[in-house]
């Protein structure tokens, strides 16, 4: 065999055993036997063996004959050898071209008719003959770089007849050859791979990129229970920086009695699927966790159900309220699911039925519930009670609510609604409406008699809508303004009320008034007022804005109160009139019989002096008689003057710290000679150390002798009179206790008025101004006069003086 042979079938055995250890997708797709595998590697060998002996032989050649016998005989073996080799790689289509040093024409070996049937092997190399224009410049460029820079190629061509071809050329010990070999069934089964690869390559990468957008962590486990895999969500829930570092770092996002309980589980040969907590980015959370057993181990995912678990927690809390809301309702609810079987009732469903909750618990059937109350004679009567228990339950197959109206044997009503559930089952909601009925019966019966009330009332009614039309009127109103019946049940407007009622009464002012009270919108104040009319009638008119804007207008008919107003007010000016002029005559003559009778005073006293001369005895009694007469006389016009000025309000006290001892005693002191005369005991009562307070000495001293004065004049001879004074925590209660004839009720209130005087059948007598002035004192210091008196036991007359005076009090502030 010639050296090209061997070069070729050294190309060919190298090319196979190449393919074989790098492992080319076209070597590997033809897919040898293991019997071919390991002859094409015994042929290497014997080929390497026979070429190193070739050499060995060539190199001793001239050592001796010998040698050189041997070395022929071993050559002719080894060309054997080859060109069996040679046979057994032309065994399959393909075409060697060898080209020599130089540019020479080239040597092709092998059978051409796989690349095109018509193709001579010297036509070979007219690449344009088979290839493409676009493929034939590609393959003989490549020829080009490999022939002149040994610069190895492999393409991969397809024929003008569709056939595919590799073409794969390279340098070998100085040679430049090319290897042409037909792959078109190769290549059919290589694109269907190829096709079948990329299908599951696509599915896996979409697979690989929805594990990566999902929010909730993915992981897997290989057979050892290790994490291989785990997606972004699993590295932010372990808050490490990425996936591979979670894988890295074999962080755990579960904890380890978690884990061992998976394993059990999955050990069972079963997947995982149960609630777990775990530590998930910081936060405690709730996991729903999905592990299943896979060929190269487990996955496994864990969604977060805290939320959903809240949720759950709020809707547990939020069914827990609805329950205890509608245990506080009253209205009985019961709620029959789609068995027909109850699921949920209220306690006044149960109360209103008297049903025991035991009864109940057992989830009674619509039909049994029904049969029990009927037996209890709790539903109403019914003459075909079958039909009637079929047409309340249409309510399962309705879509609509319906309500019935039961009238129970106990003489209750009750308003029943059935509704249709949309998960199935009916609702039932009972109300009892029996005191609503009644007290609609009430209500109608009370508008009844309101209505004859309203049409039998004096006074004039009407009431305006809210878009000023008459609504409502009595017949006093049309008759008191004398319009006809017919034309206000026309319901006018109350302009034209106005108008109809103008010729009575024209003032303008007023109809605005009562226009703007019917028809205002934001202001619907209450107004008032009085018209005169022109017939002479005086009314009170009056409007009230009711709630549903409506407003009410009523007239009355005051005429006759008016009149009489008036005539007492004609006589009340009189009256003030007259009392004005008693005030003036009395400080008028108070003050004109001050004045001489002070003169006389005087002159008294100078006649009584023993200076003027001497008087007998009976000038000295009349001078006496004078004497006390005038004293008399002045004491009545000073009580006049003090009266008056105090009506007049020009009465002014001289406040300060008064003992109420010393007090006593010279009020006492002052009738001591009266006492004397009367054959009177007079007592003073007061407590030790009762001290003092705020008040005006004199008029307090003032009041008290008017007070003893009075009881001295009423005390029967040997009788007794107490002046007592008691200390309270607000006030001192000065009294005056007599034994005389006491006071009538009906006179109780009438001993304090001006010259009110009854001697009761003693001998006293006075102009009647003593305990008018004692009142009107106490009165002025801010306290009250109090009478306790009864026939024939005596009189006690109280003053009560505030420990701070008004008047004290008053300028202290």
């Amino acid at each position: 065999m010639s050296a090209i042979a061997i070069a070729a079938l050294l190309l060919g055995a190298d090319h196979a055993a190449a393919g074989l250890l790098d492992g080319a997708p076209l070597a590997a797709a033809t897919r040898l036997g293991a019997q071919e595998l390991a002859t094409l590697v015994l042929l290497i060998g014997v080929v390497a063996f026979a070429v190193v002996t070739a050499i060995a032989l060539l190199r001793t050649r001239g050592r001796a004959a010998a040698e050189q016998q041997v070395a022929r005989a071993t050559i002719a073996g080894l060309h054997s050898d080859i060109d069996r080799l040679a046979a057994l790689l032309m065994s399959e289509p393909q075409v060697l071209v060898v080209w020599t040093a130089g540019f020479g024409e080239p040597e092709v070996i092998g059978e051409v008719s796989f690349i095109a049937p018509t193709l001579a092997p010297h036509d070979i190399l007219a690449y344009d003959q088979w290839l493409s224009p676009e493929l034939a410049r590609a393959l003989g460029d490549a020829i080009e770089r490999l022939r002149v820079k040994g610069e190895a190629f492999a393409l991969l061509l397809t024929t003008i007849q569709g056939r595919h071809v590799e073409a794969e050329g390279r340098p070998i010990g100085g040679f430049a050859v090319m290897k042409l070999r037909n792959v078109t069934g190769i290549k059919r089964d290589l694109a269907e791979s190829s096709v079948r690869c990329q299908k599951l390559q696509n599915e896996a990468d979409a697979l690989r990129s929805l594990v990566e957008m999902l929010p909730a962590p993915v992981w897997m486990r290989d057979t050892a229970g290790q994490l291989v895999l785990v997606n972004a969500a699993y590295a932010r829930a372990v808050e490490t920086s990425d996936p591979a570092t979670a894988v890295a770092r074999h962080v755990e996002l579960l904890g380890r009695a978690e884990r061992e309980t998976i394993a059990r589980t999955l050990d069972t040969g079963s997947g995982y699927a149960g609630r777990v907590t775990a530590i998930m980015a910081g936060a405690r959370r709730s996991l729903d966790v999905l592990e299943l057993p896979v060929a190269q181990g487990r996955v496994g995912v864990a969604i977060d159900a805290t939320e959903a678990e809240r949720l759950r927690s709020e809707l547990d809390h939020v069914k827990a309220g609805h329950r205890r809301t509608f245990d506080h309702l009253a209205t009985g609810v019961a709620v029959f699911g789609a068995d027909r079987r109850l699921s949920f009732y209220n306690a006044a469903y149960r109360t209103l039925w008297d049903l025991e909750p035991d009864y109940l618990a057992e989830a009674p059937s619509d039909s049994a519930v029904l049969d029990r109350l009927r037996a209890a004679r709790r539903l109403p009567e019914q003459q075909d009670f079958r039909l009637w228990k079929t047409n309340l339950h249409r309510a399962y197959t309705s879509t609509e609510s319906e309500t019935h109206e039961w009238h129970l044997p106990d003489r209750r009503t009750l308003r029943v609604v059935t509704t249709p559930n949309p998960e199935g089952g009916v609702t039932y909601l009972f109300t009892d409406i029996t005191e609503r009925l009644e007290l609609e019966r009430r209500a109608d019966a009370l508008t009844r008699v309101q209505g004859e009330t309203l049409d039998n009332l004096a006074e004039a009614v009407s009431v305006y809508g809210s878009d000023g039309r008459l609504r409502l009127f009595n017949p006093a109103f049309a008759t008191s303004w004398k319009l006809a019946p017919d034309l206000l049940a026309s319901r006018p407007h109350v302009e034209s009320v106005i108008e109809m009622c103008r010729p009575l009464y024209r003032d303008e002012a007023t109809w605005q008034r009562l226009r703007a009270a019917v028809t205002g919108l934001d202001k619907r104040d209450a107004t008032s007022g009085r018209i005169e009319r022109s017939d002479g009638c005086v009314m009170d008119f009056a409007t009230v804005p009711l709630p549903d804007g409506a407003t009410l207008v009523t007239f009355h008919d005051v005429t006759d109160s008016v009149n009489v107003e008036r005539a007492l007010l004609e006589r009340n000016e009189a009256l003030v009139a007259a009392d004005e002029l008693k005030l003036d005559f009395v400080h008028h003559v108070s003050y004109e019989l001050r004045s001489p009778l002070t003169n006389i005073i005087g002159f008294a006293h100078f006649l009584g002096d023993q200076s003027t001369g001497p008087l007998n005895d009976k000038q000295s009694e009349y001078l006496g008689y004078i004497t006390v007469s005038t004293n008399a006389l002045l004491a009545i016009i000073n009580n006049i003057l003090d009266l008056a000025t105090i009506d007049a309000g020009a009465m002014t006290l001289n406040l300060g710290e008064v003992d109420i001892r010393a007090t006593m005693e010279a009020a006492a002191e002052g009738v001591q000679d009266r006492v004397v005369q009367n054959d009177l005991v007079l007592e003073l009562r007061a407590q030790p150390g009762i001290g003092g307070f705020t008040a005006d000495g004199r008029r307090l001293r003032q009041v008290l002798f008017n007070l003893l004065s009075n009881a001295i004049g009423f005390s029967p001879p040997g009788g007794r009179v107490v002046l007592g004074a008691e200390r309270t925590a607000e006030a001192v209660v000065f009294s005056v206790m007599d034994e005389g004839p006491g006071i009538p009720p009906e006179l109780t209130d009438k001993v304090f008025d001006w010259f009110e005087s009854d001697p009761r059948g003693s001998d006293h007598r006075g102009a009647g101004l003593g305990l008018s002035i004692v009142r009107s004192f106490v009165e002025l210091h801010g306290g009250t006069v109090r009478i306790d008196s009864a026939i024939g036991q005596g009189t006690t007359v109280m003053c009560i003086f505030p420990l701070v005076t008004t008047a004290a009090r008053s300028a202290a502030e």
